[in-house]
């Protein structure tokens, strides 16, 4: 299909929704990127904005009214946005830019008196039905909280996930859930409450030790789970569920039901209650429905913090695994290398070659993500993915971007490197040199406890800020174990915005280390390792941390301009080259081991 006439099927699907709003007394209608469990990545059934905008990133809300409609979405997106609306009407509003209102503030400024708020509460969260609800409290707005109306414009709509649920193994999962559940009901106890209504799915997969396939990418199942220090019961599909499942769920002594059945549930609890929940993943319709009985008590999830502390068999899990999906990386870069105008490489066939490499790993599963495989002006785009429609021919000149994991029996992977494919121009060689500094000087950071993301983030932002620019994301994101490769509570940031947690750094939280450099129609430039912050000295002083590398994918030294780098960064770049070799050289062929020995070299 033609982007024109792309175009004028959105158009075509706004009419009709203006025209069911106004039938339904609805002024405006809005539309996050969230399923029943405000999740970050989407089963097809839930891509309602995207139907109605052609926007695809995994961040963006959707606002339509009667003589307009805007997109709301973050720094990673704005390239991409831009491209993907174009020709719709949809008019892209860059969230934290100058100028920029927020979606509340924008309502509050445009709705009348009186209006309507339209939304299906299922896929807003608590927090921001809260927030809607504080700020246009002045102007007695009402909302239509019950309203899915792509169900009755989008008549092929793809059908609610339903895959199979498997139980991870004790030995894989390092502990069992009945240890899980009595700390995570002592912290609800702690926090007041007698009762937990847990929505989050991958907090809901590693308490009780279960993963499913009902989210590309992402080995969760659709499901709920209500806890008591006296009973845990696991609102889940039960056609997903087989025999050995429920033999499982039976010996656990867990009650399961079915997932339809978790609003009456919840109104047939006894009154007077108090029930925790994370009003950031549970929607707007369960803490209603659960506040009309009970007094609802809003924390974050303990299982958040428990499940981002990894278990010395976990942690011993994912070193391994890393190991082996490093060697696969390697690997692959000597391909390129090798290749690179020798025969056609495409965005995509590359990315494929990748992926058949990792399937040769026994413990894989299946990507983490849909790999970012981006050539020269497309790897500006954070969040880039190629399409049969829309790729590019890799060139030997110039970078090549990827960003790419899998998901093993034993550990969940992310990794990026940016590939010199040939001659690199001056600048982009500048900019590969400061991106390869900061996260380095990320690597080696040494910092007392106590310290959070925000402490640290200057270390891999200083170089690429010293050039008065800027990358518009945070530098890291905890990692997931056999579970979502977006994991928190942990991050790397300068700067955190409404809603978001800052959290210690805690000995066995793993975190991505990804600095970068995009310029929009030239190149994009990311290098990304995954650490564990460990306890280092503790003295008079505290306890002194630092990280340890999970990541060893060669450093392109084609892409490295040494004059630009201060002797304390270029031993950093020695010794880390220097351990890629030893670690990943015995798993390689003579030839490769030949070429890695050279490519690890740093004068």
């Amino acid at each position: 299909m033609g982007v024109k006439m792309e175009n004028q099927v959105i158009q075509n699907r706004l009419k009709a929704l203006r025209e069911l709003m106004k039938e339904e007394g609805i002024d405006y209608y809005m539309m996050p990127t969230a399923d029943f469990h405000n999740s970050e990545y989407v089963n097809d059934y839930f891509k309602v904005r995207e139907y109605f905008c052609n926007f695809s990133g995994s961040n963006g809300t959707l606002l339509v009214w009667q003589d307009g409609a805007g997109l709301w979405t973050d720094g990673r997106y704005f390239i991409q946005a831009e491209h993907e609306l174009e020709g719709t009407c949809v008019e892209l509003f860059r969230m934290l830019d100058e100028g920029v209102p927020s979606i509340e503030d924008f309502l509050e400024q445009k709705m009348g008196q009186g209006q309507t708020l339209g939304f299906d509460g299922r896929v807003i969260s608590a927090r921001e039905g809260k927030k809607l609800e504080e700020k246009l409290a002045g102007k007695k707005i009402s909302f239509a909280y019950e309203k899915d109306l792509a169900e009755r414009i989008w008549k092929e709509r793809p059908e609610f996930p339903h895959g199979k649920v498997t139980v991870l193994p004790e030995e894989l999962a390092g502990r069992s859930t009945e240890e899980k559940q009595k700390e995570v009901m002592d912290k609800v106890s702690q926090a007041g409450a007698d009762s937990f209504l847990l929505t989050k799915l991958d907090d809901l997969m590693w308490l009780f030790n279960i993963r499913g396939c009902d989210v590309e990418c992402n080995p969760v199942a659709m499901s709920y789970g209500y806890l008591t220090k006296d009973e845990a019961v696991l609102f889940i599909q039960k056609n997903v569920l087989d025999e050995a499942a429920l033999e499982y769920f039976g010996e656990k002594k867990i009650t399961v039901k079915d997932y339809w059945e978790t609003v009456d549930y919840l109104k047939a609890l006894p009154g007077g209650g108090k029930v925790l929940i994370d009003s950031r993943h549970c929607s707007y319709t369960l803490s209603k429905t659960l506040a009309e009985r009970q007094a609802v008590v809003e924390k974050t999830n303990p299982t958040e913090l428990l499940k981002a502390v990894k278990n010395p068999v976990e942690l011993a899990n994912m070193e391994a695994i890393y190991l082996k999906d490093s060697v696969a990386l390697t690997k692959y870069i000597y391909w390129l290398k090798t290749n690179i105008g020798r025969q056609e490489i495409t965005e995509i066939t590359a990315a494929d070659y990748l992926e058949k490499l990792r399937r040769e790993i026994p413990e894989w599963i299946d990507l983490s993500f849909p790999s970012i495989s981006a050539y020269g002006a497309n790897a500006a785009m954070m969040h880039y993915e190629p399409t049969s429609h829309n790729h590019a021919v890799l060139k030997p000149e110039g970078l090549y971007l990827i960003d790419s994991g899998g998901q093993y029996m034993g550990g969940t992977t992310d990794v990026t490197r940016t590939v010199a494919l040939g001659p690199v121009p001056d600048e982009a060689k500048k900019h590969y040199t400061a991106v390869a500094a900061g996260m380095l000087q990320l690597s080696n950071a040494r910092w007392i406890y106590g310290c959070t993301g925000r402490n640290l983030d200057i270390l891999a932002r200083q170089p690429v800020w010293d050039m008065a620019l800027d990358y518009k994301c945070g530098t890291g994101h905890g990692v997931g174990y056999i579970l979502n490769v977006h994991e928190g509570p942990q991050n790397m940031r300068w700067r955190f915005t409404d809603g978001m947690a800052e959290a210690v750094l805690e000995a066995g939280m793993d975190i991505s280390n990804e600095p970068g450099v995009y310029i929009e129609g030239s190149h994009g430039i990311r290098i990304e390792n995954i650490m564990v912050a460990e306890n280092d000295v503790k003295n008079e002083y505290g306890q002194f941390m630092h990280f340890k590398t999970l990541t060893w994918v060669p450093i392109d030294m084609d892409a490295i301009d040494l004059s630009r780098m201060s002797e304390i960064q270029k031993n950093m770049l020695k010794e880390y080259q220097q351990r890629v070799y030893e670690k990943v050289s015995p798993y390689l062929t003579e030839e490769e081991a030949k070429w890695l020995k050279k490519e690890t070299e740093v004068a």
